[in-house]
């Protein structure tokens, strides 16, 4: 073994040279990133670029060849990203101070867009955080507190997830959601105020509610009624011999059934309230 080593020394070392030169001009890219090669400062071509519907495998992932010293391959996160939001302050159109935690998700689409103009995924993260503070608050301080407990917070997150993606855009990344995780109001007095705020509002409006109720109760008893009057008097209109026969029977009725049969009535016999005994005459 000395002496292959005495005999080809130079041509191990070149070889050992070699080698390593063919090993600096190779990376390997992952499926889970994207390679931006770098040429001389200037983003040049990219390997295993995000597109969407592409099946792992025919993604362009493997080795990526590139000229040690004068090229170099920055790696881009292909999967989709997070970016967390610092709990804010936030006022809302009803004049109440939230505590608002949001997040959103993005994913880098266009690598060399953020290489040139970001730099690095934690730079862009850096960018992007205040844009969606910046937009969560004028999107928020245009809605009531109460609009954050119904379907209109939806309608909400969605103007803030476009609002915030056409600035990511510029970047080479799209916001694909953004979500409140808590809106909460502050601890002690202002929390109690708001709490009897509601309270009242709700009372309120139980009372609105109610008297509303009841006075159409009272305007569809009111026309059950004349309706009722006026179908009695086109009835008994036809026969008034009748209709006198029949509220004579009806006083008849409730008087003498009062007392259960023990009570005494003393009339002359042509009294007037006998009348209908006698014929009707």
């Amino acid at each position: 073994m000395t002496r292959i080593w005495q005999d080809h020394k130079g041509s191990v070392i070149a070889l050992g040279i070699a080698l390593l030169v063919a090993l600096s001009c190779v990376v390997i890219v992952p499926e889970t990133h994207q390679g931006v090669v770098i040429q001389a400062g200037r983003p040049d071509r990219v390997a295993n670029r995000f597109e969407p519907n592409t099946e792992f495998g025919n993604t362009g992932a493997g080795i990526v060849l590139r000229i040690p010293g004068y090229e170099r391959v920055q790696m881009i996160d292909k999967r989709i990203l997070d970016l967390d939001m610092e709990r804010q302050q936030v006022l809302s159109s009803d004049q109440q101070r939230l505590q608002v935690d949001a997040y959103a998700r993005f994913r880098i689409i266009n690598p060399v867009l953020m290489v040139e103009n970001a730099g690095s995924e934690e730079i862009l993260r850096n960018q992007l955080s205040p844009i969606l503070t910046s937009v969560l608050r004028q999107e928020l301080g245009r809605r009531p507190f109460s609009a954050l407990l119904t379907a209109e917070r939806g309608t909400a997150m969605a103007n803030i997830r476009d609002a915030l993606d056409r600035e990511a855009r510029s970047y080479g990344a799209q916001v694909i959601d953004v979500r409140i995780k808590s809106a909460d109001l502050p601890d002690g007095a202002p929390l109690n105020a708001a709490f009897t705020r509601m309270q009242t509002d709700r009372q309120e409006e139980a009372a609105t509610i109610r008297a509303q109720g009841e006075k159409n109760a009272q305007i569809i008893r009111a026309e059950a009624e004349a309706d009722a009057a006026a179908t009695y008097a086109a009835a008994y209109g036809k026969d008034p011999e009748f209709y006198d026969f029949y509220r004579a029977m009806e006083s008849y009725r409730r008087t003498f059934q009062q007392g259960e049969g023990q009570s005494s009535m003393i009339l002359s016999p042509d009294n007037e309230y006998l009348r209908q005994f006698q014929g009707g005459r």
